[in-house]
């Protein structure tokens, strides 16, 4: 069962792309730092990243923000 945080970065990266079925999520922790991969297919990776980076940016700006409320330290990471 995936944790309240993949749970999120999942719905959110969902809610942008035009293929949900083909996005996915990986969680794993590393030196206890919550990393989040992210992966879309090639054709929805530009609404994913964003004009500039931008919508990257705000996707970890509130995944950051959830985790710092819970204690817990986030990384995002759009994957090729």
């Amino acid at each position: 069962m995936p944790g309240p945080l993949k749970t999120l970065v999942e719905t959110l990266v969902r809610g942008l792309v035009q293929d949900p079925s083909q996005a996915s999520v990986e969680e794993w922790t590393e030196e206890g730092v919550v990393h989040f991969d992210v992966v879309v297919s090639e054709r929805d990776r530009g609404r994913v990243i964003g004009r500039q980076g931008r919508t990257a940016d705000a996707l970890r700006d509130v995944i950051e923000a959830v985790g710092r409320r819970r204690g817990v330290e986030c990384d995002l990471e759009i994957m090729d």
